[in-house]
């Protein structure tokens, strides 16, 4: 049977659709057109820039890092360019242990090395590559250059590495740089956009001393080099570039020559010494001891080296010039009879009754000359240290008086040195009682039987070495306090332009009336001349003011004798010294300590003639000297001394001007 169909019905329904099918590419084509309009015309800046990202890759150039110098322009700091070994652990598909094994078939990698890497990993787990070998030979570079292909996430880096030519000299004082931990990244963030920019590509920092408080002089401009890229992301050609501008060169006050022979003067004793123009507040040296190789610290230390410094009871990582606090002891006394007689307690004729000792409270307080001194005036008070004096005197100021008068100087308070870290020190009052001890009502009463201490430099009072100096340069400079400083320019390297200059900074007025120094002065020159330590400046070429001063460390009960023998070494008093010179027109003045050492006559104030002997004479002690010195056997100056110009300086290993490391200071090209 024969099916009838309805063409006309179906021409119509299969017009429908292709009218539909119409629609439908026309809708397509339209929204084609529009995306291409879209993308062309409206974001077509936005898209051109991300194709030339593509295409290109922005580098940052780090900038060399400035150099450090004494005043003489002695290299303290500087630069020297290696190849490094590094490793991207993101990039490493299989364990990195094993990757460093191989790697170690290659390249020399020992065990500290591998420690190293894993603690830099540990500390630093967003940074692109890090170091698992530095300093790498020709011979190594070539090698591994042949088995590259084998260790895909590592390569060979062309490096600028810090450099400090002295090793442990100064080093508490220049400070050393490491690389950006996790820590001083999240501070970063919160620096303005400028200044994040600087430090793109930058892995250092300076992290103590000069390196740290200098940062930003030290680090330069970032340059940024335009490369042409591969798809797979590797450099083609330079595009174009803008070079980085050098760290600008930081010189300090420091005389590096005065800095070693102190420091080789302590020998293996732990101590603190600061000498500084009183004229000016230049810090002249700075020295703490024991010391460290910052040197150490440039390519990440060690488990074992950070070990070592870390918990060595002689706590060479402390900087006992700015942070360690001590008691003054007798080197106290000078202090305090000029507080007397500013406040009218004393007159320099008024003389008490020594017996050789002060009873207070059912307490017998001692002083160290049995029998004691006889009648003693101000002067005499201060020539032959006499403490029962000073305990009357102490009684009769009370705590709030001596801390009105003693603040004056700085004790208990930071200098503005311009190095961060600096502690405060203690100088107690009521005040400061009563707050330090808010938890327990019970201790904020101050007795008058903790003033007598006071006096002669125990008790609570604790104070840096640092503050101790500043204080004996005010003196020295009849009563004006000028802020220490440890730079004293700052030069850009390319324009030579000084862009910082040391103000030679006084804080305040002068601090006491100009007879009243003068009195005191009369009493320190006494000390060197026929005082306590009058046998260590025998045959000097000048004349010098100084006390001397003896603090205990541990407190001796009630009629017992400090015997040193019979105690541990480190329970013994610790020696202390100030001076100036010369004292008819001061260049110098100095405070110092050896820990432990006992008097100060004898293990403090033989360092500090040999230290004037050099500033102001230009004679260097002989070999025998300073062995002797160092262990506590000389305090007249044994044998002949040396020129200054004899001295053997610097050594070999290092660079005796900063003009010739200026243009050394490149990294290699990469290999």
């Amino acid at each position: 049977m024969t099916e009838l169909r309805n063409v006309e019905a179906d021409l119509s329904k299969f017009r429908l659709r292709v009218f539909a099918a119409s629609l439908v590419v026309v809708l397509c084509f339209t929204l084609l057109g529009v995306r291409l309009a879209w993308l062309q015309i409206w974001r077509h800046g936005e898209l051109l820039e991300a194709a030339e990202a593509n295409r290109t890759a922005v580098v940052p150039i780090v900038p060399n890092r400035g150099l450090i110098t004494d005043r003489n322009g002695i290299i303290l700091a500087t630069n020297y360019s290696a190849y490094t070994l590094e490793i991207q652990p993101q990039r490493i598909r299989i364990p990195l242990d094993k990757v460093i094994d191989e790697l170690a078939k290659v390249i020399d990698v020992q065990p500290r090395d591998k420690r190293r890497f894993k603690k830099l990993l540990e500390e630093n787990k967003t940074v692109e590559s890090l170091p698992i070998r530095t300093k790498l030979t020709d011979e190594e570079v070539a090698r591994f250059a042949a088995n590259s292909w084998r260790f895909p996430g590592v390569e060979i880096k062309a490096r600028l590495f810090r450099n400090y030519p002295w090793g442990e000299l100064a080093s508490h004082l220049i400070g050393y740089i490491g690389r950006v931990n996790q820590a001083e990244k999240g501070a970063m963030e919160e620096w303005p956009e400028a200044q994040q920019a600087n430090y793109r590509g930058t892995e250092y920092i300076g992290k103590l001393g000069i390196e740290q408080s200098y940062e930003e002089q030290l680090h330069g401009l970032t340059g940024v080099e335009h490369v042409e890229t591969s798809a797979g992301g590797r450099a083609i050609r330079k595009l174009r570039s803008h070079a980085a501008t050098p760290g600008s060169t930081v010189t300090l006050s420091v005389d590096i020559k005065l800095q070693r022979l102190v420091e080789d003067l302590y020998g293996d004793r732990r101590g603190a010494f600061v000498a500084l123009d009183p004229k000016t507040g230049e810090i002249l040296a700075f020295v703490s001891k024991p010391t460290f190789d910052p040197n150490l610290f440039v390519d990440g230390i060690d488990t074992e080296n950070w070990t070592a410094l870390n918990e060595s009871i002689d706590k060479p990582l402390l900087n006992r010039a700015l942070r360690g606090t001590y008691p003054p002891g007798s080197t106290y006394k000078p202090y305090m009879a000029l507080a007397a007689l500013e406040t009218g307690k004393r007159n320099p004729q008024q003389a008490i009754s020594d017996p050789g000792y002060f009873w207070f409270g059912g307490h017998k307080f001692r002083d160290d000359k049995e029998g004691g001194h006889g009648s003693v005036d101000m002067y005499k008070s201060i020539v032959q240290s006499c403490d029962t004096y000073y305990y009357i005197l102490a009684n009769d100021m009370g705590v709030d008086l001596m801390y009105e008068q003693m603040h004056k100087f700085g004790f208990g308070d930071i200098t503005g040195i311009d190095i961060q870290g600096e502690s405060k020190g203690l100088l107690p009052s009521t005040r400061w009682k009563r707050a330090a001890y808010a938890k327990n009502p019970a201790n904020q009463k101050w007795f008058a039987g903790e003033t007598i201490s006071l006096g002669i430099g125990q008790g609570y009072n604790n104070f840096t070495i640092l503050q101790m100096a500043s204080a004996m340069a005010t003196i020295a400079n009849d009563g004006v306090k000028m802020k220490p400083h440890l730079v004293q320019k700052v030069v850009d390297v390319v324009t030579k332009q000084q862009l910082h200059s040391a103000v030679h900074q006084a804080m305040g007025e002068r601090i006491a009336k100009a007879e009243n120094i003068e009195t005191i002065k009369k009493a320190l020159v006494g000390v060197n001349i026929e005082g306590t330590s009058a046998r260590a400046f025998q045959g000097a070429g000048y004349t010098s003011g100084g006390k001397t001063g003896t603090a205990q460390v541990v407190t001796i009960a009630q009629g017992a004798k400090y015997n040193a023998s019979q105690m541990e070494e480190r329970h013994r008093d610790h020696a202390l010294y100030i001076a100036y010179a010369p004292a008819e027109d001061p260049k110098i003045a100095i405070a110092m300590i050896v820990e432990n050492a006992g008097f100060g006559a004898q293990n403090a104030a033989p360092i500090a003639r040999r230290a004037f002997d050099y500033y102001l004479m230009g004679q260097y002690p002989g070999e025998e000297d300073i062995a002797l010195v160092k262990k506590g056997q000389a305090t007249t100056p044994v044998g002949k001394p040396r020129a200054a110009a004899e001295f053997a300086w610097p050594p070999t290993q290092g660079t005796t001007s900063a003009a010739a490391s200026v243009g050394a200071a490149s990294a290699p090209s990469s290999p």
